[in-house]
């Protein structure tokens, strides 16, 4: 155990910006753009500026549901937000999401164009909108809003709790890992008791709670998340594990996963997405293969 007496908090706060690990560069206390950089506007109403990280995933993930069921109107542009170069803190980007986070939307249909950011908001915009994938009996609904809202409220601990101090800080401190991969087992056995009982999140229907959960959990469940797998013995939890499986083969989730994606296999790169067919014709590989 690290000797908890080593650090000695100052009496003022002040910031090193060589401290705090891969994302140092990006990272900063204050909030604001640091240089002017318009967003680019597409031909289709909904404007998405994001990238495939498990909260860009929920977004895509969602159109590419919507249009699944015909719903026309969900087409969208996808512009890819690089956070390690700093795309987030540009002047177009703060003006969508004064956050400065991926993902952020902006809806060209209405009268006034209007900005949606932070990944659960967006989701349940553009559930009301499409009238898809959020039920409309009041018990089941309050029921979903209550899972996206354990998602939007957990997955924190389990991103920059145990994700930043097992994958990501500059050194590992066994106090810091020991407490959120507590809390991230906590958390997947939460859901591995519920889903022993419900197919989805909310019973038979599956939702923008699964939709969700699904990118951060499930990615965990497949050992895709921040190699901790076996560290975390995720092959344990057996119901999250058949919930996993089941929605990763949607093809709408493959679809959604690809898009803003700038790792794994060039086949499964899609950098921007501006047309259905770009699936077809703008992957990473297609792309490098025509410009060699």
């Amino acid at each position: 155990m690290n000797d908890s007496t080593s650090y000695m908090p100052p009496r003022v706060w002040t910031w090193e910006k060589e401290n705090g690990g891969e994302f140092a560069s990006t990272n900063k206390p204050v909030a604001g753009p640091t240089h002017d950089k318009e967003l680019r506007i597409g031909k289709h109403p909904l404007q998405l500026y994001s990238l495939a990280t498990p909260n860009g995933v929920k977004v895509t993930v969602l159109l590419e549901e919507l249009l699944a069921l015909g719903k026309t109107g969900a087409e969208y542009d996808a512009w890819l937000i690089r956070i390690r170069d700093g795309d987030q803190f540009g002047s177009g980007f703060v003006d969508v999401n004064p956050n400065s986070k991926i993902p952020a939307l902006m809806d060209h249909s209405t009268s006034t164009p209007t900005r949606v950011f932070e990944s659960g908001a967006i989701l349940l915009y553009l559930a009301e909108k499409f009238g898809a994938f959020l039920p409309g009996d009041p018990t089941k609904r309050a029921e979903c809003l209550s899972w996206l809202f354990w998602q939007m409220g957990s997955a924190p601990y389990l991103g920059g709790g145990f994700g930043h101090f097992y994958n990501y800080a500059p050194s590992r401190i066994e106090y810091a890992i020991d407490r959120y991969a507590m809390e991230t087992k906590r958390q997947l056995d939460v859901l591995d008791r519920h889903l022993a009982d419900n197919r989805y999140m909310c019973g038979d229907d599956y939702t923008i709670a699964d939709i969700a959960i699904w990118p951060w959990y499930g990615a965990l469940a497949l050992g895709k998340l921040y190699d901790a797998g076996e560290f975390l013995d995720v092959g344990s939890y057996k119901n999250l594990g058949r919930w996993t499986n089941e929605i990763a083969a949607r093809d709408a989730v493959i679809r959604g996963r690809m898009v803003n994606r700038v790792n794994g296999p060039l086949e499964e790169q899609l950098h921007e997405r501006h047309d259905a067919g770009d699936f077809d014709t703008k992957t990473q590989d297609k792309i490098e293969k025509a410009d060699a």
